[in-house]
């Protein structure tokens, strides 16, 4: 495919916990058309993590720099000095292959693509079955301590409220049918 492709953009966020990630990699493996836009990020690499598959890390030094270059499509301070952000270069490379871009990233960042794309971008909010249950599944992952998860269910708490702001509210409840209903609002949006 050409460099001149400028495909669709999919956004998925859901506040910590949710299961975006699980809904993501899903529709990545069965539609070949998707490309997974990696964030960058200044945050510690989790055990399992891979750079440059799952999320570039560099330093808040580096991150800073690359934001004072303009090298950003979006970005967001989450916590202090913990920065997240879609370099513009990912979305490039995707389109490169002749793929639309899915990211897997956090609220504001989301509202944020779908502002400047408009109907280019599907924006999807994945939502918890209650507050109760994902606090749950944040506890049962063990990847924080004690003082960093209620950081954490506090952030939840207030991005619950943006669910209104997006084009598709998915309740991840059963994963077998939240799996069908993403792909379902992908097939439409990508036909």
């Amino acid at each position: 495919m050409s460099k001149e492709f400028y495909g669709k953009m999919i956004a998925f966020t859901a506040p910590s916990g949710a299961g975006k990630t699980t809904i993501v990699k899903h529709l990545l493996s069965k539609y070949d058309e998707l490309g997974f836009s990696i964030s960058a990020t200044t945050r510690e690499k989790r055990r399992k993590e891979k750079e440059g598959r799952d999320y570039y890390f560099m330093s808040v030094d580096q991150f800073k720099s690359l934001r004072r270059k303009s090298k950003f499509l979006e970005w967001e301070e989450v916590y202090d000095d913990q920065f997240y952000g879609t370099l513009k270069s990912e979305v490039e490379r995707v389109w490169a292959t002749g793929k639309h871009v899915v990211f897997d990233i956090d609220v504001k960042g989301a509202t944020s693509i779908k502002k400047k794309y408009g109907e280019r971008c599907l924006a999807i909010f994945i939502k918890p079955p209650s507050l109760n249950v994902l606090i749950q599944r944040l506890t049962d992952r063990k990847t924080e301590d004690d003082k960093s998860l209620q950081k954490r269910i506090r952030r939840v708490k207030r991005e619950l409220k943006f669910e209104t702001k997006f084009d598709k509210v998915l309740v991840n409840d059963l994963l077998e049918v939240a799996l069908e209903e993403a792909e379902l609002f992908v097939e439409d949006f990508i036909k």
